[in-house]
């Protein structure tokens, strides 16, 4: 036995290297020299590009980091199945410093995402001295990481209130193949924030990656594409029930896996030949802000939903205000519900406009091992509130359709906990 890892060769090279092995015997060794004394742009060209072996470009992969997109623009590309990356968390950082996208352009629609804006950053000192008030530090806790807490929870309720035009960053690690069928899509999109990113993405990856990003266009193809993307990238059911609950999942086919099925350990994955079983789907209301956390899971399918105003400002936002704010908060949120419907533009160019705590219609299917590992982990004390309650609601149905499975779901009531003040990253040795 010999084993290699070779981690400082490009995307393409390193594709090159694995693709030899599918035509030759030699070791990997013998392949670094060829690759360095050929180079895998030709051999890429010659392959990959010319030949439609679709599968060297699975071997090659790259990191993408995009700046100054709107959060719109952030969830076209994490609603890929496949997507992998980090974006900024608006639970944890301060966004009142951002820009913010506005395609409308107007008087009128500068004057909603700034009325946003404008009580997003005048509450966030009225709401931390309520929350010290509410939960007080107690004797031995670090001052630092309590106030780290509050700031949390801070930006936890105030997030509900900001424009989903807000300008983000994230990052997308992909393989290349990945990147070029994601990017046919996207270039489809809605909304011309999203086309433009494509189209600026496509062209820093067709400079650095010229033989893997040069295929052909076939014209059929792209007005299906097309097609697709002005009709049914969105999701959007005006009647969503608050929540609800199906599967074609069969109980008896459930019960002859009852072994494995309950005795699962706390912490760990069922197999995924489980996924034969079928489907278990989940419709429920949710807010925009707790969307964006549940569609981190793409094991299965989550359904791009559409944001709009339609559905309501979720209350969980407003009760957590002190009194006088909760009442400025609901006159804002009338009168920028108004606003937003008197303006002349498409619902898909509204989104912008809209804060990030109005609920929208979510639709997601997992199988069973998917489902399973959501809920649990969306159980947990950590989760915003908003989608813990979404997950005790899953994680019920599942109990009760299919008692053989166990669950391991943290069903204690949602309290202050500070361990949100030692969420972050820092340097090694910092205090």
């Amino acid at each position: 036995m010999k084993i290699f890892c070779y981690d400082e060769f490009a995307p393409e090279d390193s594709a090159m290297m694995q693709a030899l092995y599918s035509r030759s015997a030699a070791s990997v060794v013998d392949h670094v020299e060829k690759v360095r004394a050929t180079g895998s742009g030709k051999f890429m060209e010659s392959f990959y590009v010319g030949y439609g072996h679709n599968s060297i470009a699975d071997c090659g992969s790259t990191t993408i980091f995009i700046e100054g997109v709107s959060t719109l623009v952030t969830k076209a590309f994490q609603a890929h199945n496949l997507y992998s990356g980090q974006e900024t968390s608006t639970r944890y950082i301060d966004m009142s410093q951002q820009a913010i996208y506005d395609p409308v352009g107007s008087a009128e629609s500068k004057a909603i995402t700034g009325g946003w804006m404008d009580f997003y950053l005048g509450s966030q000192a009225e709401v931390r001295e309520h929350l010290r008030t509410q939960y007080p530090r107690r004797d031995g806790e670090d001052e630092k990481v309590y106030e780290k807490a509050i700031a949390a929870q801070t930006f936890d309720i105030l997030r509900g209130f900001l424009p989903a035009g807000i300008n983000t960053q994230f990052s997308w690690h992909t393989n290349l193949r990945q990147a070029h069928d994601a990017l046919d899509v996207l270039m489809h999109h809605p909304l011309v924030e999203m086309r433009e990113t494509a189209q600026a993405v496509l062209d820093e990856l067709k400079t650095k990656y010229p033989n893997s990003f040069s295929h052909k266009i076939y014209p059929a193809s792209e007005e299906y594409r097309e097609y697709i993307g002005q009709n049914y990238t969105y999701y959007h059911d005006p009647n969503c029930p608050d929540y609800k609950f199906s599967t074609d999942i069969r109980s008896a086919d459930v019960n002859k896996y009852k072994d494995i099925l309950s005795t699962r350990p706390l912490k760990t994955l069922l197999p995924q030949f489980l996924l034969e079983l079928g489907l278990l789907t989940f419709d429920f209301k949710l807010d925009f802000g707790s969307f964006r956390d549940i569609q981190r899971h793409r094991n299965g399918v989550c359904r791009m939903p559409l944001l709009t105003t339609e559905l309501g400002f979720n209350k969980w936002y407003i009760d957590q205000l002190p009194p006088d704010l909760q009442t400025k908060a609901k006159k804002l949120i009338e009168k920028q519900t108004e606003n937003i419907a008197k303006l002349n533009v498409s619902a898909e160019e509204k989104q912008y406009l809209i804060a990030m705590g109005f609920n929208v219609s979510c639709r997601v299917s997992y199988g069973l091992p998917a489902a399973v590992y959501v809920i649990e982990l969306r159980s947990g004390q950590t989760v915003h509130p908003t989608l813990r309650h979404v997950a005790h609601q899953m994680s019920k149905s599942v109990e009760n359709k299919f008692p053989h499975i166990k669950l391991h779901s943290d069903y204690s009531p949602t309290e202050w906990d500070i361990r949100r003040g030692t969420e972050d990253i820092v340097k090694k040795g910092a205090k």
